[in-house]
């Protein structure tokens, strides 16, 4: 573990483009004080995203969705040792908790999930969390965005970035390019999440802010924003 009080020297000569395929390589964003991974997993084409802090050497895996495996090479690529400290699920669908349980008892981990979806994981939730809350990575910190509407306890992460890093929020399935999550043609949920996601998401962060979903490629808020009136008229 690194004790320096102080980020690894700063490099990012690699270009992030996000474009991940199951069973092929991390992609790798580094900002100053966090190290973004990104792998896709499973049948169902799943993120998850391992972040890493440069100073303290924490890591925290959003969604251990599926592929044990590949998600410990994961963690091992941040890690020589298989250091994790933290899993968040974004969501209880199964889907995105196939490979909870193994990494859990594989590394220990403390579990983080959304209060009201929370009693619909297999594996117990270490902490629950709601809206404004933050979860910690080292020295960086995650805000807590509730997103009702897919389920009732999903939730998004805002890490705000120094200068040109800039802010980064992973979605979930609450997000993605062209629209926000499946609400199974249930008007209130959908009324719920386009809200939530519109207050929350658009009404606080800048078009510059990368957004990092559960599935497929990545997008920013920029790119989404103006589509926000046309989303609402569709109803998906």
């Amino acid at each position: 573990m690194n004790t320096d009080s102080s980020p690894a020297p700063f490099a990012n000569n690699h270009q992030y483009t996000g474009d991940v395929t199951v069973g092929g390589p991390s992609d790798v964003r580094e900002l100053r004080t966090l190290t973004v991974r990104k792998a896709a997993v499973g049948d169902m084409d799943n993120n998850a995203y391992l972040l890493t802090c440069r100073v303290s050497g924490a890591q925290l895996l959003i969604d251990a969705a599926a592929d044990f495996p590949r998600l410990m090479e994961l963690v091992r690529e941040g890690s020589a040792t298989g250091r994790l400290d933290t899993i968040v699920t974004t969501h209880a669908h199964h889907d995105h908790v196939g490979a909870l349980s193994a990494m859990v008892a594989s590394t220990d981990a403390r579990t983080v999930a959304g209060a009201a979806d929370a009693p619909d994981i297999p594996t117990p939730t270490t902490q629950t969390v709601s809206h404004g809350d933050v979860i910690r990575v080292g020295v960086n910190d995650l805000e807590v965005v509730g997103l009702r509407g897919h389920t009732p306890g999903s939730i998004a992460l805002i890490f705000r970035g120094e200068g040109a890093d800039g802010d980064h929020v992973f979605t979930g399935d609450s997000l993605f390019p062209g629209g926000v999550g499946a609400t199974q043609g249930d008007a209130a949920r959908f009324e719920s999440l386009i809200t939530d996601v519109e207050q929350r998401l658009f009404g606080v962060l800048d078009d510059s802010a990368h957004v990092y979903p559960g599935h497929g490629a990545d997008t920013t808020i920029g790119t989404e924003r103006p589509h926000l009136e046309e989303w609402r008229e569709r109803g998906w």
